[in-house]
């Protein structure tokens, strides 16, 4: 699975090689006293957990491609869950594992902590194929959560809100998730619903407690033991409550919950009906998140103007640190009448996103990876240094540049 074309060959005449390791999928040990599994790195989502499962465990790493993309490819790409704020990223649940490459095998035990130099893991971690093939993975696992739950809480705006995320997450609150939708987006969401009736109730509700056209829609998840998804429930609404913020219950996240892997299906109905869809996504410092989202999100709308062409575009913050916040971005505009217009109005829209991205020194993608699409932008983040380290790496573990060549950097 990948948005950003690090499965796509050169556009060239030399034949391509596509290894499929979706039958490779099998857990092939767990360590319940080491709470660490390993499995054959071609494991899909619903294969890793259906087996885990099986033994009461759980690895709790659900991207939205959690269906289709495997844990290999979560490796590759430094994925992040939807609840990594109890799980941890794909870094943090990676422990060791195996690289075929073509200078030979990388073998990467799994010790708790080492300080004998860099962490070979590392290089893996973000590698997008280029250094070879991953072929068993040793994960950190853990015992199925007793409870978990997912609460809506509406504020009047977004300032405060984002105060208020901000605030939960630096007093280490024992969430698992926080998604906070921007006013447009909320709309959005309320609309997507399809419940008029019950929305329409739920509005006038929040009306009279103050909250109004601008409202910004907060989930948020707890999970763990009963103790623990109790406390963090009543730590979050405390903050939420300061901050001006109206709890609507349940019902909304469990929606949420059930609906989360189903939104990629809507590209084929915008489709059809003549709209094209696209994410993006970066990851900034707390005082830069505002001014980067008003930055992106004006971009996007202002990028086909002068083909006359409207664009929608709205956001929420998914991933929340101390320090900073990621950025997620939905845009979509209207097809053109050929392929070629279509694909130049995206690429004016993925241009414009990118240089207001790097305009405020933020990362080119939090989660989605390199490939082809942000490798023009990889040298703001990386350095010139950087990148001829980078280059030397490859090159070490393949000198004829064979394995996905293009991606994170030209072939070599």
């Amino acid at each position: 699975s990948s948005v950003v074309g690090h499965i796509n060959p050169p556009e060239d005449d030399r034949p391509v090689l596509t290894v499929d390791m979706s039958r490779m999928r099998r857990l092939l040990d767990l360590n319940e006293q080491n709470r660490l599994a390993t499995f054959a790195a071609g494991a899909a989502g619903p294969h890793i957990e259906a087996q885990l499962r099986a033994h009461g465990y759980t690895l709790g790493h659900f991207p939205q491609s959690f269906e289709y993309s495997t844990l290999g490819g979560w490796i590759a790409t430094r994925s992040s869950g939807q609840q990594s704020l109890y799980y941890g990223r794909i870094e943090d649940l990676f422990v060791g594992g195996r690289l075929l490459t073509p200078r030979g095998p990388l073998d990467l035990p799994p010790h708790p902590a080492s300080a004998a130099g860099p962490d070979l893991r590392q290089l893996v971690l973000g590698s997008e194929g280029r250094l070879g093939f991953i072929t068993q993975a040793i994960v950190r696992v853990r015992p199925l959560p007793q409870r978990e739950d997912f609460h809506a809480v509406f504020f009047p705006e977004w300032s405060p809100a984002v105060e208020a995320l901000r605030e939960l997450v630096q007093e280490g609150v024992g969430l698992s998730m926080l998604r906070l939708s921007d006013a447009d987006e909320t709309r959005t969401t309320l609309v997507l619903a399809g419940r008029e009736r019950l929305t329409a109730v739920m509005e006038r509700l929040l009306r009279a407690r103050g909250i109004g056209p601008q409202k910004c829609l907060l989930l948020f998840g707890a999970t763990g033991s009963e103790a623990r998804v109790q406390q963090a429930r009543h730590d979050a609404l405390t903050i939420c409550k300061a901050r001006g913020g109206v709890h609507a219950g349940r019902m909304m996240g469990n929606e949420w919950r059930k609906s989360r892997f189903r939104t990629p299906y809507l590209r084929n109905s915008l489709w059809e009906l003549g709209y094209a869809v696209d994410t993006l996504e970066t990851a900034v410092r707390w005082s830069r998140v505002d001014a980067l989202k008003r930055d992106i999100l004006e971009a996007l709308r202002t990028a086909l103007q002068n083909e006359g062409e409207r664009v929608l575009a709205f956001a929420h913050l998914s991933h929340v640190y101390p320090d900073g916040a990621s950025i997620y971005v939905t845009y979509l505009f209207r097809i053109a009448p050929t392929a070629d217009e279509t694909l130049a109005r995206w690429q004016k829209l993925k241009g414009a996103a990118s240089r207001a991205i790097v305009a405020h020194n933020a990362t080119i993608s939090h989660q989605h990876g390199v490939g082809v699409d942000h490798a023009p932008y990889l040298a703001a983040e990386k350095g010139e240094t950087g990148l001829q380290a980078l280059a030397a790496l490859l090159r070490t573990f393949d000198p004829d540049g064979l394995m996905n060549p293009g991606k994170l950097l030209p072939p070599t």
